[in-house]
């Protein structure tokens, strides 16, 4: 692929050499799977899923006219998963992730993830800390919608939604005389080098109408870096300011559920999670300075200086309830209310800013909703509800400020004809500051047979936020200020694809493009709105002042294609990739003339290609199965408004899940290699790394299941 670099001239002949091994053994057994008869209880076993965020009703995922992508247990198993990022990074070619000295965040198909929608089971994921929030090993399956779906999710569906769906309790029963009982109990445990360790444990259990679901997940990781030197006025010198930082968090969610006949359940639900970095407390580095000798030259002198170093603390509770009521087989209502609350702070132990602990943010996220499911004869679906969303923000700098946005949205799925479907979608929104908004969507599908065609139209909208309207950072010579007068962010989507699937092979290739307008980044003030606002008395010291304004645009085309066959022997491999091309166009202020120039550049953190490929195959003998995956994730070369090009990189990693099956217990140790050919971005602190993995290392898991 274009842009993709491997540095190592090593690297790159046993790359070349995979590569072709692969082409060849592809062709040896397409050849050979229209001879034989493939196994294919996993081919099935996906036609079969059911997917739920595309239109928000069920529908099996071959059939469903808006097209999602789904990520199955079994694959995060068969990989190790062992957190959402790496879920979509190695198991997607749309998803991909920027690192740097500030930390990791997330892209998806040329967006960056403030117009990434995240759902837990349909509900909303707010606030910092969204990925991690997340217990791998409580999850059923991931649903992953490219593309603006604000119809259906309201603000910052933009760029794409990401469903992550758990488990439940829909395992069946066991009669114990007249009582019914069942209990399913799963723990995992994963170790990998520079102390990652992650620690996960579920209990589902029901007796008659009556279930729970517990789980609790640790994680935690050392401090680590990959080169221990930073770039001061081009010199390297030594650095302790690390490159990934230690951590560790603990989260614990519980469920009840009723089911008090007549088609009605209830439902509470609540979770806590706590998170806390843990930084080097005397983190030394290198400032350097020019002088003049006793020559009349000049001189460079560096001086050793203590880093600013602080540990965050995150921690976050929610809670919620709701109730369905199955009226008949054509009507159906759904309640729902939960609250997502959110407080960061920030604890200073270093001689630059002493002062202990102090609060970052505080957000309380309350969302209601009622719902309700009507088919119209055989042809027609109806969904329509109103929901009402509640926030407040508060910082250290600021009281608490709220803002409210209630909705009604309504979609109909319609049956035109034997292979033709139809989805038409609407919301208005309606926000207290920002007044009214509508954004529809119309999606269609044609079935001829093992084809699917798909096209779509679609709106995307995001409200600014509180932090971007009122927030005022002062901690840094570059002074940003929020802006009350800000606009919603809006796009519009369009979309056709074509898939072809049979028993053996599935063939998929989409186009997009997601023209957005409106969007919010950081305008530098003149020097006349600087004294005029006196922001210059005020921080006398800044050397750059800037607010949040609607100054951009940008239009982001791309590609997807993805084969995957299923072969004799239960062998599956295949490939996915995604190009996309992105052009922004912002205003930019020339400092000698005082004059603002458009300024076209591709859009923040994003690249033009990326791809997966991945092999797999498994057998079983008796009570034991053996699967065997090699997975390589491969991207191009990635733009940062603020670093430059950070270079474009791959990673292979072979992972090996053996599966004991005894009565009532499932045994599934697993071993792998993560980063087979060692790739690693070795330049100083504070780069715009490609990735920030240490390098080949081994990955050991084990997971007991009891049912």
């Amino acid at each position: 692929m274009a842009g993709i670099t491997l540095k190592n001239p090593k690297v790159r002949h046993y790359y070349a050499l995979f590569i072709a091994l692969m082409c060849e053994f592809l062709c040896n057994l397409v050849v050979c799977a229209q001879k034989a008869a493939p196994d294919s209880t996993m081919r099935n076993h996906e036609l079969a899923q059911v997917v739920v965020t595309g239109t928000g009703t069920h529908s099996r995922a071959q059939n469903a006219v808006v097209p999602v992508q789904v990520i199955t247990a079994e694959e995060l198993q068969r990989m190790h998963v062992t957190s959402l990022e790496d879920a979509l990074k190695q198991l997607t070619s749309s998803v991909t992730t920027m690192t740097n000295g500030m930390g990791t965040t997330m892209m998806m198909n040329g967006l960056n993830e403030d117009y990434i929608l995240i759902l837990e089971n349909g509900k909303r994921l707010t606030g910092d800390d969204r990925y991690t929030r997340i217990n791998m090993a409580n999850v059923k399956r991931i649903e992953v919608l490219s593309g603006a779906s604000s119809a259906l999710y309201g603000s910052e569906a933009i760029g794409g939604v990401i469903n992550i769906i758990t488990t439940d309790n829909t395992f069946p029963s066991i009669t114990d005389g007249d009582r019914e009982w069942a209990v399913d109990v799963q723990s995992s445990t994963s170790y990998t080098s520079k102390g990652r360790f992650i620690n996960s444990f579920a209990v589902n259990a029901r007796k008659g109408n009556f279930n729970s679901s517990t789980s609790f997940q640790h994680r935690q990781a050392d401090n680590w870096q990959v080169n221990q030197t930073e770039e001061v006025m081009g010199k390297l010198m030594p650095t302790g300011r690390v490159m990934s930082q230690a951590f560790h968090s603990n989260q614990l969610n519980q469920r009840f559920s009723w089911d008090i006949g007549h088609g009605v359940t209830f439902y509470v639900k609540g979770s806590f999670y706590d998170y806390r970095t843990n930084r080097p407390q005397m983190a030394r580095y290198y400032k350097g300075a020019t002088k003049k000798n006793s020559e009349g030259g000049n001189d460079t002198v560096f001086t050793e200086r203590e880093a600013y170093s602080y540990d965050l603390h995150h921690q976050d509770y929610m809670y919620g309830t709701g109730a369905t009521w199955k009226i008949n087989s054509k009507a159906y209502l759904e309640a729902d209310f939960y609250s997502d609350n959110l407080m960061s702070e920030r604890d200073s132990f270093d001689n630059v800013r002493p002062g202990g602990t102090q609060l970052t943010k505080r957000t309380h996220y309350y969302n209601g909703m009622l719902k309700g499911i009507f088919r119209l004869g055989s042809w027609n679906k109806l969904s329509a509800g109103v929901e009402y969303v509640h926030e407040t923000y508060e910082s250290y700098n600021f009281a608490f400020r709220t803002m409210y946005t209630l909705s009604l949205f309504a979609q109909d799925e319609m049956r035109i004809s034997k292979n033709l479907q139809g989805v038409l979608g609407i919301r208005y929104i309606h926000n207290r500051m920002f007044g009214s908004y509508a954004t529809p969507s119309v999606s269609v599908m044609y079935s001829p047979g093992r084809f699917r065609l798909r096209a779509g139209y679609s709106t995307g909208y995001r409200t600014p936020t509180l932090l971007q309207m009122y927030y005022e950072n002062d901690e840094t010579k570059n002074i940003t200020i929020g802006n009350q007068d800000l606009k919603p962010e809006k796009s519009n989507y369009y979309n056709v694809s074509a898939e072809y699937n049979n028993s053996w092979v599935s063939l998929k290739v989409g186009a997009f493009i997601n023209d957005v307008r409106d969007m919010i980044s950081y305008r530098v003030l003149t020097d006349e709105e600087v004294v005029k606002s006196g922001l210059d008395t005020k921080y006398p010291t800044a050397t750059k002042y800037q607010q949040r304004d609607n100054i951009d645009k940008a239009k982001v085309k791309g590609l997807h294609l993805t084969a995957t066959f299923y072969l004799p022997q239960n062998i599956r491999l295949g490939g996915a990739y995604t190009f996309t091309d992105t052009k922004a166009e912002t205003l930019q202020l020339n400092a000698k003339t005082q004059q603002y120039e458009v300024v076209s550049e591709p859009t923040d953190r994003s690249m033009r290609h990326t791809g997966r490929v991945f092999v797999g195959w498994g057998r079983t003998w008796g009570n034991y199965r053996l699967n065997i995956d090699l997975n390589g994730h491969l991207q191009s070369r990635r733009w940062s408004t603020s670093y430059g090009w950070a270079p474009g990189y791959t990673q292979f990693d072979l992972h090996t899940t053996h599966t004991f099956y005894l009565k009532h217990v499932e045994l599934i140790p697993g071993l792998g290699i993560e980063n087979i050919f060692n790739t690693r971005d070795t330049r100083p602190w504070n780069s715009n790394f490609s990735t920030l993995h240490p390098g080949r290392c081994v990955l050991a898991t084990f997971k007991i299941h009891v049912k």
